[in-house]
């Protein structure tokens, strides 16, 4: 079977009636060509299913159209919807990723990956980090191109950064139980000297005080798990403070607490309720499939989008922005 001919832009000009420079002009969005001729000309385009060659076009442009992205453990359960937002929105708008995997932490192997970035002609950089737990150092010095930071502070204020809204997440959580009749809710924290766990307390005491109410009883800190969420739940439930409602740090403390008000013969959620952040599939949906917890979802694929697109929209401004949380209800609270 012969190849089936390319179309180029001389085709297109000449089925829109206008000049090869023109056609160009019209498709690259240049103001001087008026909207109709634009229409006019896209519209072939669209006809004769015209796809760019997109060498020419960065020779044309001088941009290469791809856009560095330097990830730290993009494995990890949490960093990788971040990634997949951001290459799905570089693909949405047409920009290739070159990525490069390591530890941003680790000066030798990161001067070895900026090396290699210097010596490609990228137009931007999205680095994406694992957490908020701890500053990513600022790379932006040694690029003369936009640098955005995603899932990670930089340890330079002034950089871009996009990051999960804990603060928010804590707000939204202890607000639904409020809404849902609760009035003595209780915290079971995560570690005292993490960044996520510190904003997403200031949030729930946001929401208190915005209902007039106090936190019940002790807050417990312990880790991230479930099994030292399952201590945490013992040690608030012997303190002998009343509370109908906790407000959990993450999911897995969640189902920690959730395993002990079972075995305490506790009815969920008519006696206590309780609610999680993460929205994490793995934890709060169990084998046969049904949701088990109410939780907050931080989004991260939205900031993987919201990020990737500061670098291609314009919107690339300095500071902290964040994506906006969500509620996903279950059975672990009241609807």
């Amino acid at each position: 079977m012969p190849k089936a001919k390319s179309v180029r832009l001389s085709d297109v000009a000449a089925v829109a009636g206008v000049s090869l420079a023109t056609a160009s002009k019209a498709l690259n969005g240049n103001p001087r060509i008026s909207a109709a001729t634009r229409e006019r000309v896209r519209a072939a385009a669209d006809r004769l299913d015209f796809r760019p060659n997109a060498l020419a076009r960065s020779f044309a442009s001088g941009r290469s159209g791809t856009i560095g992205v330097l990830t730290h453990r993009a494995k990890n359960t949490f960093a990788r919807p971040v990634a997949m937002g951001a290459i799905l929105q570089l693909g949405a708008q047409n920009q290739a990723a070159l990525v490069y995997d390591g530890d941003v932490q680790e000066t030798r192997a990161m001067a070895d990956s900026i090396r290699e970035l210097q010596a490609r002609r990228i137009d931007g950089l999205l680095v994406i980090g694992d957490g908020h737990e701890h500053a990513s150092p600022s790379l932006t010095h040694n690029f003369d191109v936009p640098v955005t930071y995603i899932f990670t502070a930089s340890s330079d204020p002034g950089d871009v950064m996009y990051l999960p809204d804990n603060r928010e997440a804590g707000r939204m959580a202890t607000q639904h139980l409020i809404d849902t009749g609760n009035t003595r809710i209780a915290h079971l924290g995560g570690p005292e000297t993490s960044i996520a766990a510190q904003r997403r307390r200031a949030g729930m005491r946001d929401a208190l005080a915005g209902a007039g109410l106090q936190p019940a009883g002790p807050v417990v800190n312990s880790d991230w798990t479930r099994v030292r969420g399952a201590v945490a739940m013992a040690e608030l439930l012997a303190s002998g403070a009343e509370f109908d409602a906790v407000f959990c740090a993450n999911d897995h403390i969640a189902l920690g607490a959730l395993e002990t008000c079972a075995a305490a013969g506790l009815r969920i959620p008519d006696d206590i309720a309780l609610i999680g952040v993460d929205n994490w599939e793995g934890t709060v949906v169990d084998q046969d499939g049904s949701r088990q917890l109410t939780s907050v979802d931080l989004e991260l694929m939205e900031l993987g989008r919201l990020g990737a697109a500061s670098l291609t929209t314009g919107e690339h401004t300095a500071g902290e922005h964040f994506s906006t949380p969500t509620l996903a209800v279950g059975p672990s609270s009241r609807s």
